[in-house]
């Protein structure tokens, strides 16, 4: 077969060299050249839109979707309800978060096809011996050259085909070293092809940056179905699924896992983990947050000391920085608490990270009831949106929250309802003497 021709083209502005350039002649820009296809070699199949006719979009017909149940609900809820066919989905963390050890336990049940381009068989062997799984019809191919990959990929027996990582995998066609913004993106296209041509299901295992975005090119989340985002710290067990882009089902959905010896464990009652080793203290608020369609109940803290410098310290862990800074600039203005002279340290228990702003009233609570060195009643839950005016606003789904609180014996609820300012809050929360 033919080698395709390539050329290295510009990112910025379109510039075309026959061969790698640090910086582009034209636009001076550093790193910008991209080995890119011109053609495809012979042999390679190409769709063919040939006889394609428009349909009226008011006539057209839906086929019903077919989906993989597996044995793991926190995954089929964030994937909308199972695996589809035919599908391609790219599943992205922090090395060690687990990512393949849980698709490795979703290998174990289907007929499965596992490509393996970072760990020997040997290794993998091991990982899936301490899970204790039985799959039977589990194949391993350890392997990095994508045209062994597609050769070795059976139709008719392969249901579900994992690739460990996609930026290990290389085309003969290029060059360019693995994982190059070329490779990734080649590779990824015709993995798409092979899983839309009546293929099997086709998970992809990415890697991330250290901002914590998918690393590689854009174009990668844009080419497959699903992208699932892993989260969580190394030091606690508890890992939260959830998707970024779901062709398939919706995008607001989380699944709760802790990981153990046997690999990645289903939480079916994520506030009760959120919630276990609680300490009535000061600075300790409970909230009700709203994840896709449940509710997960879990732990505000904040701890403040007097500052050591001309300038106090900011910090959070759950929740955005710049959220923070707004919220204390609220607590001082509208609530009359002096924080000026206090460093603030804010955490959300288990990992979580709040981005909803209906977490903004136990913020501030718990911040109030660390600088006054008061404990919120026990059995109390807070909830609702603070806006700059010291205004407590109303969020969704506030008759859900309470439901769900009150299932695990909380009867003392701070909402925007029965509190319509900051200060009025507080004092509801601790007291008439702040």
């Amino acid at each position: 077969m033919a080698k395709a021709a390539t050329v290295f083209i510009c990112q910025q502005c379109g510039y075309q060299s026959p061969s790698y350039l640090g910086k582009c002649p034209n636009c001076d820009s550093w790193g910008s050249l991209v080995e890119t296809l011109v053609n495809e070699p012979s042999g390679v199949k190409t769709h063919s839109l040939a006889g394609a006719k428009p349909v009226k979009l008011a006539e057209a017909t839906l086929k019903p979707l077919k989906r993989l149940r597996t044995n793991l609900e926190e995954l089929d809820r964030v994937l909308g309800g199972g695996i589809v066919p035919a599908s391609l989905t790219l599943l992205a963390g922090d090395p060690g978060i687990g990512k393949s050890t849980l698709l490795l336990q979703l290998a174990s049940q289907f007929p499965s096809l596992y490509v393996s381009g970072e760990e020997s068989v040997e290794q993998v062997k091991i990982r899936f011996d301490r899970l204790g799984l039985k799959g039977k019809d589990t194949y391993i191919l350890p392997e990095t050259r994508l045209e062994a990959i597609l050769a070795g990929v059976d139709k008719e027996k392969h249901k579900i085909v994992i690739i460990d990582s996609i930026q290990t995998m290389t085309t003969d066609e290029l060059n360019s070293a693995a994982g190059s913004i070329a490779q990734v993106r080649e590779c990824a296209y015709r993995l798409q092809r092979l899983a839309k041509e009546d293929g099997p299901a086709i998970f992809l295992i990415g890697h991330v940056t250290k901002e914590g975005g998918v690393a590689g090119p854009k174009v990668l989340e844009h080419l497959v179905d699903t992208v699932l985002i892993l989260e969580g710290q190394r030091e606690t067990p508890f890992r939260i699924l959830a998707a970024a882009k779901n062709r398939f089902g919706p995008v607001d959905e989380i699944g709760v896992f802790e990981m153990v010896e046997a690999g990645m464990k289903e939480v079916t009652n994520p506030s009760k983990y959120f919630l276990e080793g609680r300490i009535e203290a000061a600075g300790s608020v409970v909230v009700p947050v709203l994840e896709g369609s449940r509710v997960l109940l879990t732990e505000v803290q904040a701890l403040t000391n007097p500052t050591n410098f001309g300038l106090p310290v900011r910090r959070s862990s759950g929740i955005d920085q710049n959220r923070l800074q707004l919220l204390v600039a609220t607590i001082v203005k509208r609530a009359g608490i002096p924080l000026q002279n206090q460093d603030v340290f804010v955490n959300v228990v288990g990992g979580l990270h709040l981005n909803e702003p209906a977490a903004d009233l136990a913020v501030c609570l718990a911040i109030a009831a660390s600088v006054s060195g008061k404990v919120i009643a026990k059995g109390t839950c807070a909830f609702g949106e603070v806006g700059l005016m010291g205004e407590i606003r109303s969020v969704r789904q506030m008759n859900k929250r309470i439901a769900e609180a009150k299932k695990l014996g909380f009867n003392k609820f701070i909402t925007p309802e029965k509190s319509k300012t900051l200060r009025v809050a507080i004092e509801l929360a601790l007291g008439k003497a702040l």
